[in-house]
C-alpha cells in the first residue's frame, strides 16, 4: 500500500476537517471542534495564510495530515508549532504519521527555525515514545495554559 505526502490545498480542507474531528474524538473531546471547512480554507489559503498543511494521500483519499504554523520565541527566534498530526485509524500501521512528521521537521530545517514544538497528551504513550526516539524532548515541567472564547470575553469585560 503506497501513499504520497504533498502540500495541502484549499480543496483538501473538508477532508482535513474530518481528520481533525477524528483526532478530537481520539483525544476524548469530540464536541470541541468548532472550526469549519470554510474557516480552514480562508485561514490557510486566504490573503494572509495562518498555517500550512501536508496531507497523506492513498488511493486518491486523504488519510493523514499535519497542520503547523510559524511562531516566534523570545529566547530562540523563529520557531514552528505543529498543531496537529493525525492519520486515520485504519492506516496507522503504515508509517504515514512518521512520514508526515519527517516532512514538517524537514520544512522547519529548510526555513532555519531554531525550534519545532507541539503538545502531546500525557496518556498518549506511543506518541511520546515515538517523539523521544526521534530526539525530541518531552517537557515535564511546563503546563499549557489556555483561555477559551468564554474566558476571553469574561476577562476582557473586567477591564
Amino acid at each position: 500500500m503506497s501513499f504520497t505526502i504533498r502540500e495541502g490545498k484549499k480543496e483538501d480542507m473538508p477532508e482535513v476537517l474530518n481528520l481533525i474531528k477524528e483526532l478530537a474524538h481520539f483525544e476524548k473531546e469530540p464536541e470541541a471542534v468548532v472550526v469549519t471547512a470554510s474557516d480552514l480554507q480562508e485561514d490557510g489559503f486566504g490573503a494572509s495564510p495562518l498555517f500550512k498543511t501536508y496531507v497523506a494521500e492513498m488511493d486518491n483519499k486523504i488519510v493523514g495530515m499535519a497542520l503547523f504554523y510559524p511562531r516566534y520565541s523570545t529566547w530562540k527566534g523563529p520557531t514552528i508549532h505543529l498543531e496537529d498530526l493525525i492519520v486515520t485509524q485504519s492506516k496507522r500501521s503504515l508509517n504515514i504519521g512518521k512520514e508526515l512528521y519527517k516532512k514538517v521537521i524537514a520544512y522547519g530545517f529548510s526555513k532555519g527555525v531554531r525550534r519545532i514544538e507541539w503538545v502531546v497528551l500525557d496518556w498518549n504513550a506511543p506518541a511520546i515514545e515515538f517523539y523521544k526516539k526521534t530526539g525530541a524532548v518531552v517537557l515535564q515541567d511546563w503546563n499549557t495554559a489556555q483561555m477559551d472564547e468564554s474566558a476571553i470575553k469574561k476577562y476582557v469585560e473586567t477591564f
